[in-house]
């Protein structure tokens, strides 16, 4: 008889680590401390030789496609990029100061106001209203932050094949390298899904009420905004722009880490041996830097994760080198949380349908530290 693997140890700077919430056949993270899963299927099969759209089909429509369910379904995404006119006006209404993660919470709630998801919430329609929102997040980020800057109203809708391509397309105004396009699958393909995750159980309690799914994906944006979240690929570079060389930066981490400082990008809430997507994510980072003919942020962030190591016995996650990558595709810092939102859509409305058919509310209970019984004093006598 099989014995059964134990589960990673719990760790106290997590609140609710180690407890089982509820139950998935989505994913698998950390099983033996350094293993992902979407539906069976190992991280480092399928991150580098899929596209994205095959691993979205893989979770919001349960099975991977073939060729021809591929083309197919990428085109039915291709047509789903465009965006209703009330929408582009709410986009142009939010002041150029915003949080480009703020543009995409809003820009969902103002679409679920055009086309609402009936009462009913069947999986069919939830499906569709994920195709649709995953196909025109980097249609609503990119038409406002063109919009903002230089007061253009840019079309939307492109003959790019690929959400990657497409979002990268809309933000440099030409066609994507094939290199970059195929960069951008496999950050996506990273990204998507990732169990019981902060945003994805936001979004699960949000469905658990019976509400709606740009409701449940809204709130799911709003959790991933969160430093402590989504935001650790800015911080990482700009932990690496504080560097020349890798010998300075070797110095100053290493100073840093005994004086006991934290270095986001590394470490993780349940890996506990590596994160699996950190060796995928850096090679691609490494193929970008190459075609650049630029290695130097490349080159710093593999000695400060030697460092890390050495020091710290901390491994980089999958932040550390998207942070490069996405530096390299030209991607705007305050934009890579809102490349996350685009990829984690997928897994956040397969969840949500997950949700529905367990069709409970979650209501957890809390340990109380509060005072103790005690008499009520009238307002007069206090």
């Amino acid at each position: 008889m099989s014995e059964t693997q134990p589960g990673p140890k719990p760790k106290k700077s997590v609140a609710l680590s180690g407890v089982a919430a509820g139950s998935t056949a989505l994913c698998t993270v950390g099983r033996s401390g350094n293993d992902l899963h979407y539906r069976g299927y190992d991280i480092l099969d399928i991150a580098d030789q899929c596209e994205f759209e095959e691993i979205a089909h893989l979770l919001v429509h349960e099975r991977l496609p073939t060729r021809t369910e591929l083309a197919a379904y990428k085109s039915r995404l291709k047509s789903l990029r465009g965006l209703p006119n009330p929408v582009k006006a709410a986009l142009e209404q939010i002041p150029a100061s915003a949080h480009p993660m703020d543009v995409l919470r809003t820009g969902c709630s103002v679409l679920g106001t055009v086309f609402p998801e009936n009462d009913g919430h069947d999986a069919a329609r939830a499906r569709g209203i994920a195709d649709r929102l995953m196909a025109s997040f980097g249609s609503m980020l990119l038409y406002w932050h063109h919009y903002i800057r230089d007061k253009r109203r840019i079309e939307v809708e492109t003959d790019d094949d690929s959400i990657g391509g497409h979002f990268l397309h809309l933000l440099h105004g030409k066609p994507a390298k094939p290199l970059w396009v195929k960069s951008m699958h496999t950050s996506l393909n990273l990204y998507a899904e990732h169990e019981f995750n902060a945003s994805t159980f936001a979004a699960r309690v949000v469905a658990g009420t019976g509400s709606d799914m740009y409701s449940a994906i809204t709130g799911a944006i709003g959790a991933l905004k969160g430093p402590k979240h989504g935001g650790a690929n800015e911080v990482s570079l700009e932990i690496m722009g504080r560097y020349e060389t890798p010998d300075t930066a070797e110095r100053d981490i290493t100073a840093r880490v005994r004086n006991k400082e934290v270095v986001i990008g590394f470490g993780h809430p349940v890996y506990t041996i590596a994160d699996p997507r950190n060796k995928i994510i850096k090679e691609v980072a490494r193929r970008l830097s190459e075609e650049a003919g630029d290695m130097k942020m490349y080159e710093i962030a593999d000695r400060i994760e030697a460092v890390m190591m050495r020091e710290k016995q901390m491994f980089a996650n999958l932040d550390w080198f998207s942070a490069v990558s996405y530096h390299r595709m030209g991607v705007p810092t305050a934009m890579f949380t809102p490349v996350f939102v685009i990829a984690r859509t997928t897994g956040w409305a397969a969840h949500v349908i997950e949700q529905r058919i367990d069709n409970k509310i979650i209501r957890p209970t809390a340990v109380y530290t509060g005072p103790e019984p005690r008499a009520f004093v009238p307002i007069d006598r206090r």
